[in-house]
């Protein structure tokens, strides 16, 4: 699966998490205390063997970006 490519798309606000989405995407919510929702899409696709993904977000995406930084915690350097 060397050329599959996987797009996520990580979504946006929702008026049902009015509150915890006013400041960072539904992505970028903490689960579980240690993990964010984005960390099990991207933890399923690596166990998959898809180590190219692209990541769209639209929506207050930094703390989406600050989380998820290089890929070094997926092991996702240098797979392009």
């Amino acid at each position: 699966m060397k050329k599959t490519l996987a797009m996520v798309l990580a979504g946006g606000r929702v008026e049902e998490l009015s509150v915890i989405t006013l400041f960072r995407p539904k992505a970028a919510v903490p689960f579980g205390g240690l993990y964010r929702v984005i960390d099990f899409p991207l933890s399923n696709l690596m166990n998959s063997g898809i180590d190219r993904i692209g990541i769209l977000s639209q929506y207050r995406s930094d703390s989406l970006i600050n989380h998820i930084g290089s890929g070094a915690a997926w092991d996702m350097i240098g797979s392009f």
